[in-house]
Parts: C-alpha cells; sequence; structure tokens
C-alpha cells in the first residue's frame, strides 16, 4: 500500500480504541428484530430535498440492525435480495447493485448524495470503493432519479450514509465497535467509529479493515482451457481491505459548515484470471454546510463539494502492472429553497439547484481499451411541490411534484500517445451532448389505510466515455470492445404506479413500471470473425450499439403481524419480476434477474429475535443468442440475534446460516462469460458482536 491519508496501522488502531455506532434517530428508524429492508422509513433525503414524507419513487431504506444484519463484503451483495434490486456478480469482491435490470452507468452510486467517482462502471471486475462495514444507512430509489442526479440515475440511485460530515451537534461522546467472524469467505473484518463534540462544533472518526479468503462454493465444474476441473472454492476471490475517515463541523441551531477527509485501500482477486489481482486505492476530501430557516424569498440553502483521486492497478502474477486505470475528478452541488408560495389550491414549495461534475480518466498499459478522457457536466434542475387539499366528497390530499432539469455533457479523448507503436484509439476526438429531463409525479391519500402513489419520467442521457471511445481487448468480459464515436443519445420514457395499504404493522404495498428507451446503448456481439489477440488467442468482437428496448415488471411485499404481545411473529414476503426486450428483435436483454420470490418469518421476544428465509430465483431462459440459460435454485437462511448490556456498554450478538441446503446456483445479471467460474456462495455460519455506548 501507497501512503494513505489514514495509514493501514492508524486505522486499525482507531478500530479497535473507538466505536462504530448507529446514531439514535438510525436506530430508531430500525426495529431491533427487523432484518430486512425497512417498511416505514423516517424522511428518506435522497432525491428528496423538500423532506416529503411520502416519496413518488419507490424506495428502500437499510439502518440500525437491519442493516447489521444484511451486511456484506460489498454494496451491491448488501442490498441484493431488496424488493427490485439484485447484483452483478464478479466473484465476492466486485459487485454493483442491478436495479429493475439496469445497471452500470444507469445506476447512480452516492455517498452521502455525492458521486462516486471510479472506474465500476466501466467493466465488472472493478469493485465500488464503499464499504459497508462502516456505512450507517443505505437509501435505494427504484426508478428514474434523473430530475436530481443526471441521466446517470434513469434506473435508480444508491446512497451510502456515513455521517462523516456532522449535521448535527453531538453531546457526550459516542460510538461503537463491530466485529465480524466467518461466512463463506473466511470474513476477518471489524469496523468502529466515535463521535464527539461541544457548543458549536461536533467531530467524526471511522475506520475498517476486512480480510478474506477464497469464497466456498458448493461443487462445481469449472472450466478451462482444456476442459474443466472440481472445485469447491472460487479461485483467486480472496481480498483484503481497509479505510477510515476523520471529519469535524461547525454546528448552530440553523444549520452547519464541515469537511471530511477519508481513504479506502482494497486489494481482491480477478476470479477470471488465476494470477490477477487488482490493488485499488481512493482518498476523498469533501466539504459541505446548510443554511436553515432564512428570512425572504429564500429558505434553505445547501451545498456539497468533493475531490476524488482514484486509482487501481491491474498487477499479474509475476508482480508487474499491467494496467493502470485513474480518475481524478470533482463534484458539487448547491440547492436553494424558496419560500412556500400560497396559491389557491395548496402551498407550492420548490427547491433550485446547479450541479456540475469533471473528471479525468486514463487506463495506462498494454491492456487498455478506453483512451484517457476528460468529462465534464453542468446541470441546472428545479424541483416543485404542490400540496393539494380535498377540494370536495370525491377529492382526497394528494401532493403532487414536478420538475425539469437541462444538461450539458462534454467527452473528450486524448486519442493514441504520440509515440504509440500500435495505433488503438486514432486521433484526438471531442463530442459534446445537451440532454433534459422532465417528470411528475403524485402521491394520494385514499384513506388512512389506502395511498397510491406514481410517477411519469422522460430522461436523456450522454454515452460513457467507454460507449464512444473503447477499442481493445477486454480481459474481464474476454472480448474485443468497441465503441462507437457517434453514438447519440439515450431516451427513455418511463412510468411507475404503487398502491400500499397499511393497518398497524400489517401492510401489502404492490408497484408496476415500465421503461420504453430509444437508443437503448448495450454491448451486443457484431458477428464479426474472433480477433486474434497478441497471446495468439481469438476472442469474440463486441461493439456498442443502439436499440430500441422496452423494460417492463411487477413487484410486491407485505407483512403480517401475526402474533403481537411479548411476544412478536410477523410474516413477510417479496416477489419481483423484469422483462426487458430489445423492441426491433423481441430478444430479451443481457444480464437481467429471473423472477424471485421470498418468504419469511420473524419471532422477537425481549432481548432475542430470529428470522428464517426461503429464497426462491426462478430459471432464467430469456436471454441473448450470445448468453445461456441460468437454472433456478432455492436458498435457505437464518439468523438470530441477542441484545444484552456489557457494563456500560448496549451490546448484540448475532448469527447467520446461510445457504443451508449448500444449493448449487448461478447469477442471471453477471456476465456471461464469468458466470460459469463463479458460483454463489455455498453453505456457511458467520457471527458478530456489536457494542455501543
Amino acid at each position: 500500500m501507497n501512503s494513505h491519508f489514514l495509514s493501514k496501522r492508524h486505522a486499525l488502531a482507531l478500530a479497535l480504541g473507538a466505536a462504530y455506532a448507529q446514531f439514535p434517530q438510525v436506530a430508531v428508524a430500525q426495529a431491533a428484530g427487523a432484518p430486512g429492508a425497512q417498511a416505514l422509513p423516517p424522511v428518506i433525503v435522497t432525491g428528496n430535498p423538500l423532506r416529503a414524507n411520502e416519496l413518488s419513487t419507490p424506495a428502500s431504506v437499510l439502518s440500525g440492525n437491519g442493516l447489521v444484519l444484511r451486511r456484506a463484503s460489498t454494496l451491491g451483495e448488501t442490498l441484493d435480495g431488496l424488493p427490485g434490486v439484485s447484483s452483478s456478480w464478479f466473484g465476492p469482491n466486485a459487485n454493483r447493485p442491478v436495479i429493475r435490470g439496469q445497471d452500470g452507468d444507469r445506476i447512480r452510486v452516492l455517498g452521502n448524495a455525492g458521486a462516486s467517482l471510479d472506474a465500476s462502471s466501466l467493466s465488472f471486475d472493478h469493485a465500488v470503493p464503499i464499504d459497508p462495514l462502516v456505512v450507517e444507512r443505505i437509501e435505494v430509489l427504484r426508478g428514474p432519479a434523473a430530475l436530481l442526479y443526471g441521466g446517470s440515475a434513469v434506473g435508480g440511485v444508491v446512497n451510502a450514509i456515513d455521517n462523516r460530515i456532522p449535521r448535527a451537534a453531538v453531546g457526550a461522546p459516542t460510538g461503537a465497535a463491530e466485529l465480524r467472524l466467518g461466512g463463506a469467505a473466511d470474513e476477518r473484518g471489524v469496523g468502529a467509529l466515535v463521535e464527539a463534540g461541544g457548543a458549536g462544533f461536533a467531530l467524526h472518526a471511522d475506520a475498517f479493515w476486512r480480510n478474506t479468503g477464497d469464497l466456498r462454493v458448493p461443487s462445481f465444474d469449472r472450466p478451462t482451457d482444456t476442459g474443466a476441473e472440481r472445485r469447491e472454492r472460487i479461485v483467486n476471490s480472496a481480498s483484503r481491505a481497509d479505510g477510515g475517515a476523520l471529519g469535524g463541523s461547525l454546528v448552530w441551531g440553523s444549520g452547519f459548515l464541515g469537511a471530511s477527509v477519508d481513504t479506502y485501500r482494497n486489494t481482491y482477486g480477478i476470479v477470471a484470471e488465476e494470477d490477477v489481482t487488482i490493488r485499488m486505492k481512493r482518498d476523498k476530501l469533501a466539504v459541505a454546510g446548510e443554511a436553515r430557516d432564512l428570512a425572504g424569498p429564500i429558505r434553505t440553502v445547501r451545498a456539497q463539494l468533493q475531490r476524488t483521486d482514484y486509482q487501481h492497478q491491474e498487477v499479474e502474477g509475476t508482480g508487474e502492472v499491467g494496467t493502470t486505470f485513474d480518475n481524478k475528478g470533482t463534484d458539487g452541488r448547491v440547492e436553494i429553497e424558496h419560500a412556500p408560495i400560497v396559491l389557491p389550491i395548496g402551498p407550492l414549495r420548490g427547491v433550485l439547484g446547479v450541479q456540475a461534475e469533471r473528471a479525468r480518466f486514463s487506463a495506462l498499459g498494454e491492456e487498455a481499451f478506453v483512451p484517457s478522457t476528460r468529462t465534464a457536466q453542468t446541470a441546472l434542475f428545479v424541483l416543485e411541490e404542490l400540496a393539494l387539499a380535498a377540494l370536495g366528497p370525491l377529492s382526497v390530499p394528494t401532493r403532487l411534484t414536478f420538475g425539469g432539469r437541462i444538461e450539458r455533457t462534454r467527452v473528450d479523448s486524448a486519442g493514441d500517445d504520440a509515440g504509440a507503436v500500435v495505433p488503438k484509439f486514432g486521433r484526438a476526438l471531442s463530442r459534446t451532448f445537451s440532454t433534459g429531463s422532465a417528470a411528475v409525479g403524485a402521491v394520494a391519500s385514499l384513506t388512512p389505510q389506502w395511498q397510491l402513489s406514481g410517477n411519469v419520467a422522460y430522461t436523456e442521457r450522454a454515452p460513457t466515455y467507454a460507449e464512444l471511445y473503447a477499442n481493445g481487448v477486454h480481459i474481464a468480459t474476454a472480448a474485443f470492445e468497441r465503441g462507437n464515436p457517434d453514438t447519440p443519445k439515450e431516451k427513455s420514457a418511463n412510468i411507475d404506479v404503487a398502491l400500499e395499504w397499511k393497518a398497524g404493522d400489517t401492510r401489502l404495498k404492490a408497484s408496476a413500471f415500465a421503461s420504453r428507451f430509444a437508443n437503448y446503448i448495450l454491448l451486443a456481439a457484431t458477428g464479426e470473425p474472433d480477433f486474434l489477440t497478441d497471446e495468439g488467442d481469438l476472442v469474440p468482437v463486441y461493439a456498442f450499439a443502439g436499440v430500441p428496448a422496452q423494460l417492463r415488471g411487477l413487484e410486491f411485499e407485505g407483512q403480517w403481524r401475526a402474533l403481537d404481545g411479548p411476544q412478536r411473529i410477523d410474516l413477510d414476503g417479496k416477489l419481483d419480476v423484469t422483462r426487458a426486450s430489445n423492441r426491433s428483435t423481441g430478444e430479451a436483454l443481457p444480464r437481467i434477474a429471473p423472477l424471485r420470490t421470498t418468504l419469511g418469518l420473524n419471532w422477537a421476544s425481549g432481548a432475542w429475535t430470529a428470522r428464517g428465509e426461503v429464497v426462491h430465483a426462478a430459471s432464467q431462459k430469456r436471454v441473448p443468442a450470445d448468453d445461456v440459460p441460468t437454472g433456478s435454485y432455492t436458498l435457505v437462511n437464518l439468523s438470530a440475534s441477542w441484545s444484552l448490556k456489557l457494563g456500560g456498554l448496549d451490546g448484540l450478538v448475532f448469527a447467520k446460516l446461510n445457504n443451508l441446503g449448500n444449493e448449487l446456483g448461478y447469477n442471471a445479471a453477471s456476465a456471461a462469460t464469468i458466470r460459469a467460474l463463479a458460483p454463489l456462495p455455498g453453505r456457511s455460519l458467520s457471527a458478530g458482536l456489536r457494542v455501543a455506548f
């Protein structure tokens, strides 16, 4: 490892001597016995600058003990199984959230509402540099959120919140530490945070360390150059990661101003190659502030700015660095909330904002398949909310939201280096795109128990640098990938409708969505003769191309309080399915998760909780011509927790037994070239201890 903002030694010292805590408001938000997504979350901050109690866009929240029991080594695996959310799977170390069949640059991954500037959307083997061990809350928006976050949020948003810049005053010092052991990857991990403060200021520090071995899986036939070999572990899937952060804020009754610095390091194996590892580092400096309760037409001003320095190297077994990916960038946004405007039909509240992002990306080395690029994005947006009261006997209280966004994106390619022996990327090129998005949503309270919500959105997305300028062999996909500098912007029309019924602790919710794309940009086989690599291997040729596409789906979730009192029993269930097709040919789009169902039983009594669940994934037979179907599988998972007092500390002991039947399964949302090398985890037992003060 190179120099850190926090060295590994300092990170470990802080992890062992400080505490890792969920703050009181977060702990209250998630019941101690609920190991799943929060059913009735507090106010969601992602995509909700007006802090509305209900959103027209479907959302899930993980926090408190529910997050503790779901935590995995990656963000994608932690969220996998939430309604409409699956995960790509390039082994246990590199997987991103997939929302309603969309991934990559159509899902915006944020850290504290700021862009995660990395290389994870470029390739399936590139990890997201956010470790769930030091995240206290995760918010997921399913469906278009381009209004506030740009075209790359057409599929949804994942926001990992860690409070590294404190937003409120801290009284007595608080904190906790969490230790995790076991699992299919023989994990050893520890995370910690501590917060303190005084009159007018608040301080935050956190750190984590994690080490895993090769992932244990059910016995499977691993493909080789000469046939197949029987394996019970995923080759080259071990990892080690560490990091930490320091932050502080000046806090007053109506606002704050703060800054933080954090570091992340991760070294992990690429399961597609037995002797190649990725050595990743990311350092970030962030500032943020808010002023509330202002007089005059402006009531609140919020601003944040972050500078990210990201690099990862792909290291051969000999120690030689094959390719170095570097991404340096700045992301900032300002939001201004105006005073309510009283109209005859109800009060109008709104936010005006500006967002800017600058990134300089380079891929250096013999295996680089994209040139060095610069991307600059600038956007203006407006979001308004109109609260309509009941105006007649047939009317119901309704909240309308509407707004628009205009964005300008410039993507420059540096082309080949002046001394390039073999030209690959040609001359320097530049493309500029003007994109726009608009949305209208509504939430209607039909009765105290029934609520109807929906939204309609139009979104445009500018192509990424890879979709425009890629031209080379991509080791992770085992294909020659070719971009198209003339690719036009992607356009989509989207609709989402949800109906929810609630009665005490019992609830049911059904959602339906549809998206219709013009020029849906995907990587597809060209049918050209295979490309001969320098090593003498033949690989297929793929090209980025735009096709007319349609995605449709259904989501159901519910919970029934079967027994109330000193002992509580809840039954819950989820079902989701997405169907995605090329509208011209009827062929399926790639990497779509199959129909999935989950049935769970929760029990709680005093300090004890337990859960059993059955997760079934149907076979996925609707695949493109260059893919193969995946079979169905059923997983049985068990978990339990015990809350206790350890002197003056609040303790939580927890254990999980996953995949009780050691069922062999493959992820349909993973890349076809890696799927056979990386089955899902086998039977595993893990345990942990979390203490807080």
